[in-house]
């Protein structure tokens, strides 16, 4: 029997372990592009209850072997337009409200630090249910419906919350570090959403 030589196709094929080491590492430089890809569709600011919507789905055909770029990301993202922007405006007017409570705070206003905490572990469980309704959007879906479900599950499922917690956090010392910094790790974050999600429903 001839010996295979480094040329042919049998030595150029990869071992299992190869081609799963190639599947992850493919599936993380398309994570951080998709952040590059919602950091770009959040730049109107209300819509990124949108951007992370289209940004989830695409992973979502990623990770299921199906085609999809660029075009199929920005149709996604048209289409969650239609009430993601009220969700945005109404997330960043809660942020705005939550200023307040903080300002109240170190003013030294009777009861600022209740009604602050209050209003920090609101907007906390709000960014949390945003994650957990955008990983789950499809075209044709009431975000009103996709949040009321997604409340409930962020508080039933408290470690999967937690996880996205720690991926927005991980994002704001990004931020901090270095501002280009936090744009990939955004499609971590739309990763993880997916992930918590998928995990919970298959339990």
């Amino acid at each position: 029997m001839a010996a295979t030589q480094p040329g042919s196709r049998a030595g150029a094929r990869r071992t299992p372990r190869e081609s799963v080491l190639a599947e992850r590492f493919a599936l993380f430089a398309e994570c951080l592009l998709t952040g590059v890809w919602i950091a770009l569709a959040s730049l109107p600011l209300v819509t990124f209850p949108a951007a992370f919507a289209a940004g989830a789905r695409h992973l979502r055909r990623r990770t299921a072997h199906e085609g999809g770029g660029w075009r199929e990301f920005v149709a996604d993202f048209r289409a969650s337009l239609r009430g993601g922007r009220l969700v945005g405006a109404a997330a960043w007017a809660g942020a705005a409200v939550v200023r307040v409570d903080v300002q109240a705070v170190r003013a030294g206003i009777p009861g600022g630090p209740l009604v602050g905490a209050v209003g920090i572990f609101a907007l906390i469980g709000g960014a949390v249910s945003v994650l957990r309704a955008a990983a789950v959007w499809e075209p044709g879906a009431r975000w009103r419906e996709l949040l009321a479900d997604a409340g409930r599950r962020s508080v039933l499922d408290p470690a999967g919350s937690f996880l996205l917690v720690a991926g927005l956090v991980v994002v704001v010392c990004s931020a901090l570090l270095a501002a280009p910094l936090a744009v990939p790790v955004l499609g971590a974050v739309a990763a993880a959403a997916v992930a918590v999600e998928e995990r919970r429903r298959r339990r």
